[in-house]
């Protein structure tokens, strides 16, 4: 007996199988589980107006039971009722039914099992699941076991050895077996087997389970399942994977749809009052996403379509639910990845952005005054592929005051916008100090205390030259850096370092005193200063990429270059091409000067 419905609230209790319980199982139970909540209030009340809604539907409809006919059945004749014979009786069952007779012993327990027949349905199985000659033709009672060999290794034996002995239906329980066909394949059957004793007889009937077993397994598979919750009576009917879908325990009632609320979290509750008004009203399929908090925390996919009959109001509500924690679980996850990375591409187009910005000051172009004082330049700089456009190389050329020519090139350390900052601080605060007039070991020196005053990262490495157009003079010094290439006659060759060797990095060690060399030029003498990323690989040493410098600034220049900035241009573009091919390991730049005449002759 249950409870008849009465209005918002009124509990649902039932003895029957499979049926939903309102209170007290845990679920349903109001205690903790939100009932004050008015979202919660309203999906109880839009039920509990369903029921009184089918109450009346059924009420209207309800038939009036009819009176006996003193016992008869309309106008049959007296008598018992004709009945057909046995064969016909199984011929008329959907399933197949083998007819199975044990051979009982002296004691009446059974020691073999004889098949004696069978019915249309086994048949119709065999012919279509068991190739043609599989087996041989069947004559009349045989061993059961003789003509299904396999068999023997499957429960069938002790199915049809209870059922014989208790009187009891056996099984059903899966069973499989094979059969080999005469073209060497071989046939498998499964099937769900049951024994019935009837009589001295053994029915066997096999139907095929399998289907039902995959179906179960591939929703296991998938955490996918199926409900149907009726509105009438509180009953909910189900496959077998809802518990785990919605992480229930064995000993914990299905939950009506009001208890399904109270597992969810409040955000979810409008949500799933508003699929649930969706089928109840508009009689559509609707769906969302369910935030479980008990007894497990999950996330299920709900989709609910409504079951009524023709012209009557929704009395069942159908849904498919599927686990979806794993899934949303791991969309969180990518769209949280893409917003960091969007986030890095902001920041990355922010540093690239002020990179730009600064591309003019730390790449200017050359002044047009140094034709006049007899030299051609070109320059070539290619950042590290993963930096952003614009590292810690630097060059600078400027006509001086005195007429003099100030050229140089530097690297500060690292990437970014810190070795950005420190580079152009170097560069300008050189470009001032050079109009001192004081010697290159002095601006060298002054440098190395700007570096140094800039904190402990704050390193870099430079050649610092003044070209005396008057002399053909280059006086240069080195803080760390590699030694500049001289390319006369076709042939290259790497500068001698100053007296006592190149000095300390920038910003190593304060006081540093520098020394200069001295080298003088020829007209067409082309010196090229570099950064250490033209040349440096991993795994190699600095005589080995030495080498490969001298060989490149060599070949590239074996059918000499033409004179003009284009041309010089274009021969420095081919010596970093072969030197780092199209991408490059760190920052890479070359500045190229080439005397075009009009210099003292001092080789």
């Amino acid at each position: 007996m249950r409870d008849e419905p009465v209005g918002a609230g009124a509990p649902i209790s039932t003895t029957r199988a499979g049926t939903a319980t309102g209170a007290g199982d845990g679920i349903g139970d109001g205690a903790g589980r939100g009932e004050g909540d008015p979202r919660l209030q309203a999906l109880e009340a839009l039920l509990a107006e369903q029921r009184e809604e089918i109450a009346r539907y059924a009420a209207e409809r309800s038939v009036p039971a009819r009176e006996p006919r003193d016992g008869r059945c309309g106008s049959l004749p007296p008598g018992p009722p004709p009945v057909p014979p046995a064969q016909e009786l199984l011929d008329a069952l959907p399933i197949a039914v083998m007819v199975v007779v044990p051979v009982l012993d002296e004691r009446g327990e059974a020691t073999d099992f004889c098949y004696v027949g069978q019915n249309a349905a086994t048949l119709e199985h065999s012919a279509r699941s068991v190739p043609p000659g599989t087996l041989p033709p069947w004559t009349g009672r045989v061993p059961l076991f003789e003509r299904f060999p396999n068999m023997a290794d499957t429960p069938v034996p002790r199915l049809l050895t209870e059922a014989q002995r208790t009187g009891r239906v056996q099984g059903p329980e899966p069973a499989e077996w094979s059969l080999s066909s005469p073209d060497g394949l071989v046939v498998r059957i499964s099937s769900e087997v049951r024994v019935t004793p009837c009589g001295g007889l053994l029915l066997l009937t096999w139907e095929h389970g399998q289907r039902t077993r995959m179906e179960e397994a591939a929703q296991q598979l998938v955490r996918v399942c199926w409900a149907e919750w009726n509105l009438g009576d509180g009953t909910v009917e189900t496959s077998s994977g809802l518990r785990d879908v919605l992480g229930l325990p064995a000993s914990q009632s299905l939950p009506d749809l009001l208890g399904l609320g109270r597992m969810v979290a409040p955000v979810s509750l409008v949500p799933l009052y508003q699929v649930i008004s969706d089928v109840l009203a508009h009689k559509r399929v609707a769906e969302c996403d369910l935030q479980l908090v008990r007894p497990s925390a999950r996330i299920v996919r709900f989709v609910a379509e409504p079951v009524r009959p023709e012209h009557g109001p929704v009395w069942t509500v159908r849904a498919v639910l599927h686990d979806v924690t794993d899934d949303r679980y791991s969309r969180a996850l990518a769209e949280r990845a893409v917003r960091e990375a969007r986030t890095q591409r902001q920041r990355a187009d922010m540093v690239a952005e002020v990179a730009e910005r600064l591309r003019d000051a730390v790449l200017p172009r050359f002044p047009a005054e140094l034709a006049l004082h007899g030299i051609e330049a070109a320059a070539v700089y290619r950042p590290e592929a993963n930096a952003a456009r614009v590292g810690g190389d630097w060059y600078k050329t400027r006509i001086l005051p005195s007429g003099q020519v100030l050229i140089a090139l530097g690297d500060a350390r690292g990437h970014g916008l810190d070795a950005v900052t420190l580079m152009a601080k170097l560069r300008y605060a050189l470009a001032g100090l050079a109009f001192t007039g004081e010697l290159v070991e002095q601006l060298t020196g002054w440098l190395n205390m700007v570096a140094c005053d800039d904190g402990d990262e704050s390193t870099a490495t430079a050649v610092i030259g003044r070209y005396h157009p008057d002399r053909g003079l280059l006086r240069w010094t080195c803080a760390g850096h590699p030694l500049p290439v001289l390319l006369r006659d076709r042939r290259a060759r790497l500068l001698e370092a100053p007296p006592g060797g190149p000095g300390m990095p920038l910003g190593v060690l304060p006081g540093e005193t520098y020394t200069a060399a001295e080298t003088f030029l020829r007209s067409g003498d082309v010196v090229l200063l570099y950064s250490d990323g033209l040349i440096e690989r991993r795994g190699s040493d600095l005589d080995r990429d030495s080498s490969r410098l001298l060989e490149a600034a060599d070949g590239c220049a074996g059918g000499g270059i033409p004179a003009g900035d284009d041309a010089l241009d274009a021969y420095v573009h081919r010596v970093v091409h072969q030197l780092t091919g199209p991408h490059t390991e760190d920052d890479a730049t070359v500045l190229a000067i080439r005397l075009t005449g009009g210099v003292a002759d001092h080789w």
